[in-house]
């Protein structure tokens, strides 16, 4: 007889299939003493640390996007200098390296649980280190995602982001999880691969391999052991969705016929083809850091252009839009601002720190004049952390004196949005990144995990700032769009352009599910689910009452899902 088992939701899709589960934890490496000298040991878990951290970032380059940000964190993790300091002195007691690492995270451990809510939640993050690191230490291979030959609903008590960054999304239909929240690093990523998954799941443990379960993450329920009548309407509803949403492969369009584009954030050339089948009508956001990382010296106009030349040369006739260099705070570079600043997320990045060495701004912006000279994609340029009106002037006097065309701002601090009429007097278009405008907004580091829950887009203090941006983007016949987390969240994506949102731009994984959800709605309808969002007074409660005013909706039918490769 089936039952159901109850969580947090992490999109809104479905999903029918049978339960792979994670496999056990290496078990807890031996007490006994070291026959090394303790010299010999720190330099086995010195090294091993290193190799793991080495391991993390190979895969972070590999994700890209919000994952690749979410594994570079965790690989900091593992050469926390207090971390190694805690090993290093366990070792000295005569433990082996494999111990000393394993009891070293496991104190950290209960360290972040004790403090609850996001930091409890990023525990997981330490136990993936401690079991590949000392997976390393042993020789032996860490525990990975299982591959029974077949697609599965993956269960875990937790799942590392080195595994959900790299998931397998032909054979893994499902996430169900029995630990972690809305928060965590799990519920992030699988929000950006546009996972079916359902995290936080009270009795997920008792889930065993080869039972078949519907997951449905609009609802945060598991029906375990479904019958044969549930499956069936299961499979029905997913082949009614999938039909529906098969048949929105063109333009973003609501109900009413207004046109919402809906493009892509590509952090590399290698990921426009991947985009466009997944039917992105162009690229929102193109983040050009990746030519600069991890260099000595800036790249040559020539190297630029050859990969600028190649984007715009998958996007022909349509709208690319790239952001100048945004280096500092998270992402400092040897050559532009490395700086050592006492608050880097309040000081030299973005545009600031491309003014203050004006040549590699310039080159920048050469480079992609020339690709854009000899491609026909409609080039648009931004410059990443404008405050001003007189940096927008800046920006943009220089950009046409280069011979680009289309130059614009990207919106992420408060005052940009508050002088959005007049900073869009001077520039040809706006780009709201809402995660930094949630971080400045909230005044919470969104790399912070101490304050993360501030960090959300739905609070009615980002959504006036958005509004404000979008007012004035009307009243001026100025291009607004939204190229952060925000606009993957389909929900969130249709209130969004209710406050005056033209375009939305996310991870090309989201843009069936955001495709199909604005087409359920007028732009009529939008603006009123906007106008709840404001007159709430928390995130929480600005969501909940769009909930509630969408189930009131008579258009609204059941939500739609893309993923239907899960479901069939």
């Amino acid at each position: 007889m089936s039952h159901r088992l109850q969580g947090s939701g992490i999109g809104r899709g479905l999903a029918v299939g049978v339960v792979a589960r994670m496999p056990e934890p290496l078990p807890e490496p031996s007490n006994s003493p070291s026959g090394l000298t303790p010299g010999a040991e720190a330099t086995r878990a010195t090294a091993a640390l290193a190799a793991t951290a080495t391991d993390i970032r190979v895969r972070a380059e590999s994700a890209g996007g919000t994952a690749g940000d979410v594994l570079q964190a965790q690989a900091y993790m593992a050469e926390d200098p207090t971390l190694l300091e805690d090993v290093e002195a366990r070792v000295l007691s005569g433990l082996t390296a494999e111990r000393a690492v394993f009891e070293a995270f496991a104190g950290f451990r209960e360290l972040l649980v004790g403090m609850g809510g996001y930091m409890a939640e990023r525990a997981t993050d330490l136990d993936d280190i401690s079991q590949r690191t000392v997976a390393l230490l042993q020789g032996v291979a860490a525990p990975g995602i299982p591959d029974p030959g077949h697609p599965f609903v993956l269960v875990a008590r937790d799942l590392a982001p080195a595994d959900t960054a790299l998931l397998d999304l032909t054979t893994v239909l499902a996430l169900v999880t029995s630990e972690g929240g809305p928060t965590s690093h799990t519920a992030i990523l699988a929000r950006d691969k546009a996972i079916v998954a359902v995290v936080g799941v009270a009795g997920a443990d008792e889930l065993r391999d080869g039972q078949v379960v519907i997951v449905d993450a609009a609802t945060g329920t598991i029906v375990a052991s479904a019958s044969e009548d549930e499956v069936a309407a299961a499979h029905a509803d997913l082949l009614e969705r999938s039909t529906r949403t098969s048949a929105l492969t063109g333009a973003g369009m609501m109900a009413d016929g207004t046109l919402v584009p809906l493009l892509a954030n590509l952090g590399s050339a290698a990921a426009a083809a991947d985009a466009v089948a997944k039917g992105a009508e162009g690229v929102g956001l193109f983040r050009t850091e990746f030519l600069f990382l991890d260099q000595a010296e800036a790249p040559t106009v020539e190297a630029q252009q050859a990969e600028y030349t190649a984007l715009l040369s998958a996007f022909a006739g349509r709208k690319v839009v790239v952001r100048a260099l945004d280096a500092g705070a998270d992402k400092p570079l040897s050559f532009l601002n490395d700086a050592a600043e006492e608050n880097p997320a309040l000081g030299l990045r973005g545009l600031r720190a491309l003014r203050a060495n004006e040549q590699i701004l310039r080159d920048q912006l050469t480079a992609l004049a020339n690709a854009a000279a000899v491609t026909d994609a409609d080039l648009w340029v931004m410059a990443p952390m404008v405050s001003t009106v007189e940096e927008t002037r800046y920006f943009t006097a220089l950009g046409r004196e280069l011979g680009l065309q289309t130059l614009g701002v990207m919106v992420e601090v408060p005052s940009a949005a508050l002088l959005a009429d007049r900073i869009l007097a001077d520039a040809d278009f706006a780009s709201i990144g809402t995660n930094d405008l949630t971080q400045y907004t909230l005044a919470a580091d969104r790399l912070l995990g101490s304050v993360a829950a501030f960090q959300d887009p739905w609070h009615p203090a980002v959504l006036r700032l958005v509004g404000e941006v979008g007012r004035a983007g009307a009243a001026l016949g100025k291009p607004v769009g939204v190229c952060g987390e925000a606009a993957a969240d389909p929900l969130l994506a249709v209130v969004l352009v209710g406050l005056g949102v033209t375009s939305l731009s996310m991870s090309p994984a989201a843009l069936a599910d955001v495709r199909g959800e604005l087409a359920l709605y007028s732009l009529e309808q939008a603006q009123q689910f906007a106008a709840v969002a404001l007159a709430a007074n928390s995130a929480f409660e600005a969501k909940a009452a769009v909930v509630e005013a969408l189930s009131d909706s008579p258009t609204h039918p059941e939500t739609p899902t893309h993923n239907e490769g899960a479901r069939q």
